[in-house]
């Protein structure tokens, strides 16, 4: 009998540990535009102009995919973040692919609100267009921006050996986890970045990673596209300061951070002076003399007059990094 008990339990044991297995499995993750499917063809951002009681009016969109052909849009009266949006609450619609559209659906109504197809979206009021908008694909103006003489390089594409940890992509990209073996204390420094589309996740776990200056204060990498633009998200000082406005494109498009950063100053062993940074992303100022009272959660550095590595952070998420160079002051 005990043999026969121990041949039943065995399979039992498996099958739990298999369905544990399946229920844990990561959701789908894309590097590749070409491999990501029909809803990151259709996510994105449209601008147009909307009819209103006081004349036309410029509209911003911001289309996020869900997975399962779900997505959500949120409109940008007067233009997208960072492009005329006057900062007013953000309206949002939830809708489902059907027959090569999206319908979207107002949230507090129900009603049909816009139709998403063939690269134009159409937005309805009680079943008459009042808006045609179209796809736009932002870049940032500082993309490829090219180091300045005297800069220290840290990753150009042809070696990631200026970082521990350092590895690259086969098509010359840098991953993250990594820090840079040369350590600084102030600089300016630039770096390019590019979120996997992770259609399924949510929250902290899409698209994960952090610029960390000095190894001590976090500007934190996220998808946060069509998000609030909280502290914890894509452009904020973790727990610190949120940007002034949320500048993420969306995934797998290449984005920009150009940072100044003042480092502490200590005297006798004890802090007198907080670092400062600036922060431009995608071109767009989001953060300007930010004070950094203390070092942020996960920080790989304690707070001191050491100088430090510029560390990008691994949250198990696939972000990518090119064109970084630092300028020290």
């Amino acid at each position: 009998m005990l043999r026969v008990t121990r041949v039943l339990w065995v399979p039992a044991v498996v099958l739990a540990l298999a369905v544990h297995c399946l229920a844990a499995a990561p959701k789908k993750v894309f590097t590749d535009p070409a491999d990501a499917g029909p809803d990151f063809a259709l996510q994105g951002e449209y601008v147009g102009t909307v009819a209103t009681d006081l004349g036309d009016m410029k509209v911003g969109v911001q289309v996020i995919a869900l997975g399962d052909g779900k997505f959500r849009a949120v409109g940008c009266m007067g233009g997208l973040p960072g492009e005329g949006w006057d900062q007013t609450e953000v309206p949002s619609a939830e809708g489902q692919l059907k027959d090569g559209a999206v319908v979207f659906n107002d949230v507090e109504s129900g009603n049909a609100a816009a139709t998403l197809k063939d690269g134009q979206l159409i937005v309805k009021q009680e079943d008459k267009v009042i808006a045609t908008l179209k796809k736009v694909e932002r870049k940032s103006p500082t993309l490829g921006q090219k180091p300045p003489e005297g800069a220290v390089v840290l990753f150009d594409g042809t070696s990631a050996d200026k970082f521990e940890k350092g590895r690259m992509t086969k098509d010359g990209l840098l991953m993250e986890g990594a820090d840079s073996k040369q350590k600084f204390q102030s600089f300016r420094g630039h770096l390019e970045f590019r979120l996997p589309f992770q259609p399924y996740d949510r929250g902290q776990g899409r698209g994960n990673s952090g610029f960390y200056a000095q190894g001590r204060y976090e500007v934190q990498i996220l998808d946060s596209f069509g998000l609030e633009g909280k502290d914890n998200e894509c452009g904020g000082i973790y727990q610190i300061a949120k940007p002034r406005v949320n500048l993420c494109f969306p995934p797998l498009s290449w984005q920009t951070y150009d940072v100044d950063y003042t480092a502490a100053e200590f005297k006798d062993g004890k802090k007198v002076n907080s670092a400062r940074i600036t922060v431009r992303h995608n071109g767009v100022l989001i953060h300007e003399n930010v004070e950094l009272p203390h070092a942020t959660v996960a920080s790989i550095v304690k707070e001191g007059p050491e100088p430090g590595p510029i560390h990008l952070q691994n949250h198990g998420n696939p972000v990518r990094f090119r064109n970084i160079w630092v300028v020290e002051k």
